[in-house]
């Protein structure tokens, strides 16, 4: 897969044995948690290091979250979430991410989450900050995180 600006922000991940079910597939509350680590390495990419924000007594609230499922990922699956910004709102924005199994291209799901800007020492939403609207709209394209480890040699082949 190329490495290009038309391409949305990437995070690759491998799942892990205890993130399935009994069926032997990813359970599907774990997507949640897929959706969570995902989103936390885009934001760090956009902003810098959480706490960035929360220095600026800025921080984002889920306000919903919803998950379609396409295809079943399973133990040792390396998934690519892909991430771009959707609607920016005056206080909230959503982001849409898809979930692709690394080794075939298979589509595995999709989800849409909507973050509310907040004021932690008041805890009231506040209107987006210009700078952050500004860098939610530019995104990360062709930025690609891997935690998966695809990409490592294989050394029983020497």
């Amino acid at each position: 897969m190329p490495e290009s600006s038309d391409m949305p922000f990437r995070f690759r991940f491998r799942v892990r044995y205890g993130e399935c079910d009994a069926q032997s597939v990813v359970f599907n509350a774990r997507y949640a948690d897929f959706v969570d680590i995902a989103v936390n390495e885009y934001i760090r990419v956009l902003f810098g290091d959480y706490q960035n924000l929360l220095d600026q007594d800025l921080d984002i609230q889920v306000v919903s979250l919803t998950i379609n499922w396409k295809a079943p990922a399973r133990f040792d699956d390396v998934l690519e979430a892909r991430i771009r910004t959707g609607r920016i709102g005056r206080t909230s924005f959503t982001l849409h991410l898809e979930f692709y199994r690394f080794a075939d291209g298979q589509f595995i799901a999709d989800a849409d989450i909507t973050d509310v800007m907040i004021q932690p020492s008041m805890m009231e939403k506040v209107v987006i900050p210009d700078r952050i609207r500004a860098l939610l709209e530019a995104g990360a394209p062709g930025v690609l995180l891997s935690h998966a480890g695809e990409q490592q040699p294989d050394f029983r082949t020497g």
